[in-house]
C-alpha cells in the first residue's frame, strides 16, 4: 500500500455527501496520500456510497487493470463491494498503514453488440422484452444451438454478481475463483409447445455465449450492463465472453467472498 499514494474519491457532489466526507479526505492528507481530480493520475480509487457506487465507480473509471478499487459504504453495513463503513476510521487506518495488504480479483464479462460495440461488466448483463409478449431468443454455446428462449428475458452473471439480479432470478452463488458465467431466466414459457432448460445453467470461461435476436418487432430490447442501461435499436446478435480483465480490490482478514455472503444473506 505503501507505492500507491494517489488516491481519487468517486462520490456524489451534493452538499450532503460532500460534507459528509470531508472527514475521509483530511484523513487521507494525513496518512501522506496524494487527493488527485483525476482518475487517470490514481493508483487507488475509492467509492463512497454502495455497491451501485462501486460498480458506477468501476464503468466510469474504465475498469482499469493498473489500479486498486475499494468500496466505502455509507448507508447500512459493510457489503460485496463495500469493504469499509464510513464510521469504521480505525479499521480504514488499519488498510491504509499495512504495507503487506492482500489484493483480491474480482472477473468481468464482455458483451458485444452485433459486432461492433463492446462493454464490460463487473456484475451482470441483462436483457429482456420492451413489449408484452414473449421475447423469443436463440442460444448458442459456442457453435452449439442449445434452444430458443421464449420468455422475459436472460440474465448473464459473473461469480461475484452471482449474488445480485441471478440470485433473486433462484441462480446460484458461485465461487469467484471459478472463472465462469452462469445464464438465468426471467419468467421463459414452458409448455407443449415451447421448451427452454428452465433453471439457470454455467458455463467455462473458455465459452462463448450467444444471443440471436428472433426480429418479431421485438428487435429494441432493454439491455443493461450492472446497474446502467443501455439503448441500442434493432439489435440482432450479443456475444458474451469471460474477459481477461480482472478488477483488484483489498482484501481485509476476515472477509473473504463467503464471509460476505454469509453476513448478507444468513
Amino acid at each position: 500500500m505503501h507505492t500507491r499514494r494517489n488516491l481519487y474519491f468517486y462520490h456524489k457532489k451534493d452538499a450532503e455527501m460532500i460534507e459528509k466526507v470531508s472527514p475521509l479526505y483530511e484523513l487521507a492528507k494525513k496518512h501522506d496520500f496524494t487527493i488527485v481530480s483525476d482518475y487517470k493520475q490514481a493508483n487507488i480509487i475509492v467509492s463512497i456510497g454502495g455497491d451501485g457506487t462501486f460498480l458506477q465507480a468501476v464503468r466510469k473509471t474504465g475498469f482499469r487493470e493498473d489500479c486498486l478499487y475499494a468500496g466505502i459504504s455509507t448507508v447500512g453495513n459493510v457489503s460485496l463491494y463495500c469493504d469499509f463503513h464510513i464510521d469504521d476510521e480505525q479499521k480504514m487506518v488499519e488498510s491504509m498503514t499495512n504495507e503487506q495488504i492482500e489484493v483480491r480479483k474480482y472477473p468481468t464479462i464482455e458483451v458485444t453488440i452485433d459486432g461492433q460495440s463492446s462493454f464490460l461488466c463487473l456484475n451482470e448483463f441483462a436483457i429482456r422484452s420492451t413489449l408484452i409478449k414473449a421475447f423469443l431468443m436463440d442460444v448458442f454455446i459456442d457453435d452449439l444451438h442449445f434452444e430458443t428462449f421464449r420468455g422475459d428475458g436472460m440474465v448473464v452473471a459473473t461469480p461475484t454478481g452471482s449474488t445480485a439480479y441471478n440470485k433473486s432470478l433462484k441462480g446460484s452463488v458461485v465461487d469467484p475463483l471459478l472463472p465462469c458465467l452462469q445464464v438465468s431466466e426471467m419468467a421463459s414459457l414452458n409448455n407443449n409447445l415451447y421448451r427452454t432448460l428452465g433453471s439457470s445453467f454455467i458455463l467455462s470461461g473458455d465459452r462463448k455465449l450467444t444471443f440471436k435476436v428472433v426480429q418479431d418487432e421485438n428487435d429494441h430490447p432493454t439491455m443493461s450492463m450492472d446497474n446502467e442501461a443501455l439503448s441500442i435499436r434493432h439489435v440482432e446478435k450479443i456475444e458474451i465472453r469471460l474477459s481477461d480483465r480482472k478488477i483488484k480490490t483489498v482484501k481485509l482478514k476476515d472477509n473473504s467472498f463467503w464471509e460476505k455472503v454469509r453476513r448478507t444473506f444468513l
